[in-house]
């Protein structure tokens, strides 16, 4: 079953084509990884499934009762406001504190009810804010560079997050993302975009097209075994539980 199906998407900024012809699906359970270089239309392409940018051309179908659960790239909390983490996750609508824990434990974030806003780390605040996204039980989670800002091992800890609550919640994933080595192991199927679609397939086979290495050079390969290597290791170890790791 689709949940968002696109074809033949254009977006134009005035006179500008930011996004042209772009066709794509996303289908229940599934993780999709749309990766580019900057101003390539990744975060407008986003925008377009989810309804808030008018498109030029193009047909966008979603599922009727599609619930979408949104991680944005960033969120600027005022320092100075006193605000718990329990108390943010109330923001705009009120939640029961049964909900509130389910969804910081799903998010790898249990111990951080009580804490304050603005003491979380960069690790911890992003955790914080898929927590947020998954109190509405979202079929469809979209993260937007939502590792941005935290270190390797970080965003390796985050993107381990999302491949566990994938297998646990069954949601689909599209995410956007710059760091390559990182999302490509953690993805079912990869677009590469730059304006249009480059190429799409599954990681491995998008990491050796001449048209995303045209974008990007080789160098993300061995990063990919890296990675891999890494992935599996922790999987062994059954190391899913830390939430400080860039504290």
């Amino acid at each position: 079953m689709s949940l968002i199906s696109a074809k033949g998407l254009s977006v134009r900024h005035g006179k500008n084509t930011v996004l042209q012809n772009v066709t794509l699906e996303i289908s229940e359970g599934e993780i999709l990884t749309i990766v580019g270089p900057n101003g390539s239309g990744k975060s407008t392409l986003l925008r377009a499934l989810i309804g808030a940018v008018e498109t030029f051309s193009g047909t966008i179908v979603r599922k009727p009762t599609l619930r979408i659960g949104y991680v944005p790239q960033k969120l600027h909390i005022d320092p100075t406001l006193p605000m718990s983490v329990a108390r943010f996750l109330s923001l705009p609508t009120r939640q029961t504190a049964q909900a509130k824990h389910e969804a910081l434990e799903q998010a790898g974030a249990g111990a951080l009810a009580d804490k304050q806003m603005a003491d979380l780390s960069g690790g911890q605040f992003q955790r914080v804010l898929l927590a947020r996204a998954l109190l509405g039980k979202p079929d469809l989670l979209i993260l937007d560079e939502a590792t941005q800002g935290l270190d390797q091992p970080g965003s390796a800890s985050f993107y381990r997050q999302i491949e566990t609550l994938r297998s646990s919640l069954g949601c689909a994933v599209l995410m956007v993302s710059h760091e390559l080595h990182v999302v490509m192991a953690a993805s079912d199927r990869v677009i590469c975009l730059n304006g249009h679609v480059c190429c799409e397939g599954a990681p491995e086979v998008v990491a050796s097209a001449p048209e995303y290495r045209a974008l990007f050079g080789s160098g993300t390969q061995g990063a990919l075994a890296l990675y891999r290597h890494d992935h599996d290791h922790h999987h062994h170890a059954h190391d899913h539980d830390h939430t400080d790791e860039d504290a």
